[in-house]
């Protein structure tokens, strides 16, 4: 017999539509968890830019996880996630795990104001997503078989996404978790020219890589319809973060799961089969 758990207090899950708040959010449905996984596009509404809109969806909360968009490196957002933090702790919510950067000191700095508001918390800080090579603004040059990256010949232990919700479900829902930093990374660092090899070998197709100067690429991005402050924020992560600081693996998926993290070529596989990457 399945066990409801609908007349528990709500998870609110922010970004119900980002690549890990959608996967919390369906973890969560799939335990029966009383899940409240909210954007701008939902009811009740959560903008990160209209603190009106913050108030609803905290109401009765006790579990909160938080993604900011478009990241914790843009200018305003320390301030931004600071006061939701001190709102949600007001309103009652007594857990809340925070998605964040590696590498990036305007991240660690949020994650600095979340240790300091009261709460059991968790901090994931995570490294690149696998899942930008499918499910964001690589996904297009994957397709087209040429990604123009601003990029020298520097490894990243990129993560997997499934993992990061594994993790911020587990944080949201058990116990063993507060006051807890994971650092969470695959189990080893790979450079692009690798990833391009591994994703030509699963799919059959040419994918390589091309780099080139940040100016181009910001011009490229402006083409293809990016808002320029998207474009400003993808050119950080490339031209700072993405300068070997962030090459060597990290344990916290094995700490927070007791098991190893999934590797890119099994997320390659995966994404293969689904047929994302189909011309």
């Amino acid at each position: 017999m399945s066990i409801s758990h609908s007349d528990e207090a709500p998870i609110l899950v922010l970004g119900a539509n980002g690549k890990t708040g959608s996967h919390v959010s369906q973890r969560l449905r799939e335990m029966q968890r009383n899940v409240r996984a909210v954007s701008r596009s939902t009811h009740p509404r959560f903008d990160w830019n209209d603190r009106a809109t913050w108030d609803a969806a905290l109401q009765g909360a006790n579990s909160v996880y938080v993604t900011y968009q478009p990241d914790l490196a843009v200018p305003g957002a320390l301030e931004t996630v600071s006061a939701f933090f001190e709102m949600a702790v007001e309103m009652g919510a007594t857990r809340i795990v925070l998605l964040s950067g590696r590498g990036e000191e305007e991240a660690q700095a949020a994650e600095h104001a979340l240790t300091q508001i009261g709460a059991r918390w968790t901090i994931l800080r995570c490294s690149w997503f696998m899942q930008n090579f499918s499910e964001s603004f690589l996904l297009g040059p994957v397709l087209d078989g040429t990604l123009a990256l601003p990029i020298g010949n520097i490894a990243e232990p990129f993560v997997d996404v499934d993992d990061i919700a594994d993790i911020a479900v587990a944080a949201l829902t058990q116990p063993g978790h507060e006051q807890q930093l994971y650092e969470l990374t695959g189990p080893r660092a790979l450079s692009f020219a690798d990833v391009a090899a591994c994703i030509a070998r699963e799919t059959g197709r040419e994918v390589r890589i091309e780099p080139i100067a940040p100016d181009a690429f910001r011009v490229g991005l402006l083409d293809a319809g990016v808002p320029p402050p998207e474009v400003d924020l993808v050119l950080y992560l490339f031209t700072t973060v993405l300068d070997g600081r962030n090459e060597k693996p990290a344990d916290g998926v094995r700490r927070a799961l007791n098991r190893e993290p999934r590797a890119f070529e099994d997320y390659a596989r995966r994404c293969t089969a689904s047929g994302v990457w189909n011309p």
